[in-house]
C-alpha cells in the first residue's frame, strides 16, 4: 500500500476519456495488495473539479451519496476505494488546469496552481493593531475567507500568510496619547483581532507574522534594494528610487500626475528631502515622537515603513511569487504597488500571479470614515450570535470586487435569510431522524429526483462560484434548493434517506460559504434586547400577533406566524392558561 501510494502521490492531469481507465488500474494495483483484496469500486461525487488523480489516505467524516456513475459524471467527481467492514477510506481525487476564474487586472483568467508541489501561495494584507477593525476591514479578511475556503473545495492544499501590523504611525500615535507602550496596545488589538476572526467564523491563516519580529528580515531587503541601485539614503532614512523600476505603475494604472496627486506620502518633510516626489519610503528616520519605537541599522536609526514590512514578510514565508495576493481596493496604489517594485527588483520574477482587491463598504450610500460619523466596528454591530452570522452572510453573499452598501436592513434582510435557511436545515435533520435503521437514512438510497436534483444544484452552485467567486448566484441556488426541497417535504415526498442526501449537499456549500455556525460571543446580549423570561422581544410580539390573528379567526396568518416564529428559533404551543413559547431542540 506504501509503495503504491508513494507512486502515485504526484497529481497527474488526464483528459476526462482516460480518467475512468486511470483510476481503474490504480485499483486493480491497490486491490493487488493483501490488505486491500476486499475493496470496492464505485464513484462519489466530491468535488466537480476533480480532474485529475492523486492518491491519499484519510478518513471521511461524513459519506456523499454513492450511485455508480457514467463517465461523463465519473470526470465530474473522486474514486473512493472503501474497505467495507471499514471506515478507512482512499479517495483519489485532484484538481485540474484552469479550475475556475479570477478577475486579474481588469479581465477573467483561469486560475491553477504553478508550484511543483501544487500548493497555492495566498498573502492577504493583514490589521493594522492600533483600534478595533472595521466592518469595512472584516469585508476583506471575509473575502479572503471565502478564496480559501473555495480553493480547498477544489482540491487545493493552501498556504497562506496574513501580516500583522505592529509599527506605524498610528500606533504610536496613540501610544503618545494615551502615555502607554505600543507593545501593550498592539497585543491588545491583536487579541480582539483574533477573537473577531473567531466569531466570523474565519478559518485562521498559517502564519501571522508581526513586522516587529522581521526586523532583521526587512533591513536585509533594504541592504540590498540599496547595494543594486535601487535605494538610496538620505540621513537615516531611506527611499526606493522608482525611476529605475521600469514597471511601475502598471497594476495600478495610473498616470503619474495621478500618482502624486492621490498619494500621501508625497507630503510633509519627507517630500521636501526625496529626490523625486514619486519615490517612497524604505525605511523612515527617528524623531523624538517616536518614542522608543526604533532600531539601530547600519543605513540608520529608525523603523521600517509599512510597504517594505509586506515585502519582506510575503517573500520570507511564500519565496520569489505567490499565487495570489489579496488586499482592499484601497491598496492597490500606493501599497501594492510599491510593494511590486521592491521584490521585482530584487528577484527579477512576477511578485504575484493573481491580484484579488475587494471594494469598499459604504454606509447607508456613503464612504465610511470617522470625519462623517459612521465608522462602525464588529463590536458596535454584533449584539447577538445572529447579529455575527448574518453580517457573514451579508458579505460573502455580495460581489466581492463591488462596493457593498451597508445599512440595518442589509443586516435585517441577512439575518431572515439565515433563518429561513436553518429552519430547511432544522426541517431535513428532523426528517433524517425518523429513519428506521441506518439503512434507511442511507443517502445511497435517496430517490433517483432527489439525488439528480442535488447534483444539479450542486453544479450550479459550483459554476457560479467559478466565475470569479460569483456568491450572488451561489446564494441564489441555495436558497431556490431550500424553497424546492421544502417543497416536497411538506408535500410528504421526502424520505430520510433523501434527507441526508439534501444534508450532504448543504455540508458541501457549507464548506464554502461557512455559514452554519454557532458563535460564541465574549459578552452576552444586552438584556433590553430580551423579555423578563428571557425570550428576545422580537419573539414574543409575534406570539402576541399570533394570538390576535388567532382571536380574530384568521388562521392563515397565524399559520404564517408560527413558521416565522420557528424561523427564530422557536416554537408555541396553544393551551388554555395561553400560549407556551419554546426553543425548537
Amino acid at each position: 500500500m506504501d509503495e503504491a501510494v508513494g507512486r502515485n502521490r504526484a497529481s497527474l492531469a488526464v483528459r476526462p476519456s482516460e480518467f475512468r481507465a486511470q483510476l481503474y488500474l490504480l485499483f486493480l494495483e491497490l486491490r493487488s495488495n493483501a490488505q486491500w483484496r476486499s475493496l470496492e469500486f464505485r464513484s462519489m461525487l466530491k468535488n466537480p473539479f476533480a480532474w485529475c488523480i492523486s492518491l491519499g489516505e484519510r478518513k471521511l467524516k461524513r459519506d456523499f451519496w454513492g450511485a455508480t456513475a457514467g463517465e461523463d459524471s465519473l470526470c465530474r467527481g473522486a474514486l473512493v476505494l472503501r474497505q467495507p467492514a471499514s471506515s478507512e477510506y482512499v479517495v483519489l481525487t485532484g484538481t485540474p488546469a484552469g479550475a475556475f476564474e479570477l478577475h486579474c487586472q481588469r479581465k477573467k483568467e483561469s486560475f491553477e496552481a504553478k508550484n511543483p508541489d501544487g500548493v497555492v501561495r495566498f498573502y492577504s494584507c493583514g490589521p493594522t493593531v492600533y483600534d478595533f477593525a472595521h466592518i469595512g476591514n472584516f469585508r476583506a479578511f471575509l473575502t479572503y475567507d471565502l478564496v480559501k475556503r473555495w480553493l480547498i473545495f477544489c482540491g487545493y492544499t493552501v498556504h497562506h500568510v496574513t501580516n500583522i501590523t505592529d509599527v506605524d504611525d498610528k500606533i504610536i500615535q496613540r501610544s503618545q496619547r494615551e502615555k502607554r507602550r505600543a507593545d501593550d496596545i498592539t497585543s491588545q488589538y491583536a487579541e480582539e483581532f483574533f477573537r473577531d476572526l473567531q466569531l466570523l467564523n474565519i478559518i485562521p491563516a498559517n502564519v501571522y507574522p508581526r513586522a516587529t519580529v522581521h526586523i532583521d528580515d526587512m533591513v536585509d531587503l533594504v541592504n540590498e534594494l540599496l547595494s543594486r541601485g535601487f535605494a538610496y539614503s538620505i540621513g537615516d532614512s531611506v527611499y526606493y528610487s522608482v525611476q529605475r523600476f521600469a514597471r511601475y505603475g502598471r497594476l495600478a494604472r495610473l498616470d503619474f500626475e495621478g500618482m502624486l496627486r492621490d498619494n500621501e506620502e508625497n507630503t510633509g518633510a519627507e517630500a521636501t528631502e526625496k529626490r523625486d516626489p514619486r519615490d517612497f519610503v524604505l525605511w523612515k528616520a527617528h524623531k523624538p515622537d517616536d518614542g522608543d519605537v526604533k532600531w539601530n541599522t547600519p543605513f540608520g536609526c529608525g523603523r521600517p515603513g509599512w510597504h517594505t514590512e509586506c515585502a519582506a514578510m510575503a517573500m520570507k514565508y511564500l519565496g520569489p511569487t505567490i499565487d495570489i495576493h489579496a488586499g482592499g481596493s484601497d491598496l492597490v496604489f500606493p501599497h501594492h504597488e510599491n510593494e511590486i517594485a521592491q521584490c521585482e527588483a530584487l528577484t527579477d520574477a512576477t511578485f504575484a500571479r493573481f491580484w484579488l482587491h475587494n471594494g469598499f463598504v459604504n454606509i447607508d450610500g456613503e464612504k465610511m470614515s470617522k470625519s462623517l460619523g459612521n465608522f462602525v466596528t464588529l463590536h458596535d454591530l454584533v449584539r447577538n450570535p445572529m447579529d455575527a452570522r448574518a453580517f457573514r452572510y451579508a458579505v460573502i453573499s455580495s460581489l466581492y470586487r463591488m462596493p457593498l452598501n451597508f445599512t440595518s436592513e442589509t443586516l435585517a434582510a441577512a439575518a431572515t435569510t439565515l433563518r429561513r435557511l436553518d429552519l430547511f436545515r432544522r426541517n431535513m435533520i428532523e426528517l433524517q431522524k425518523t429513519a428506521l435503521s441506518e439503512s434507511d437514512r442511507d443517502p445511497r438510497w435517496a430517490n433517483d429526483v432527489v439525488r439528480k436534483s442535488c447534483e444539479s444544484f450542486l453544479k450550479d452552485f459550483c459554476d457560479h462560484m467559478a466565475d470569479d467567486l460569483n456568491t450572488a448566484r451561489a446564494a441564489a441556488v441555495v436558497f431556490e434548493a431550500s424553497k424546492q426541497f421544502d417543497t416536497l417535504r411538506r408535500d410528504g415526498r421526502l424520505t430520510p434517506a433523501d434527507s441526508s442526501a439534501i444534508l450532504a449537499l448543504l455540508d458541501h456549500i457549507d464548506s464554502v460559504f461557512g455559514i452554519f455556525y454557532e458563535p460564541q460571543l465574549a459578552q452576552q446580549p444586552d438584556s433590553e434586547n430580551k423579555s423578563e423570561t428571557g425570550i428576545p422581544i422580537e419573539v414574543t410580539e409575534l406570539v402576541q400577533r399570533r394570538a390576535d390573528a388567532r382571536a380574530r379567526k384568521d388562521f392563515a396568518m397565524a399559520d404564517a406566524l408560527r413558521e416565522e416564529l420557528h424561523m427564530h428559533g422557536f416554537t408555541v404551543r396553544d393551551t388554555a392558561q395561553g400560549p407556551e413559547i419554546s426553543p425548537l431542540t
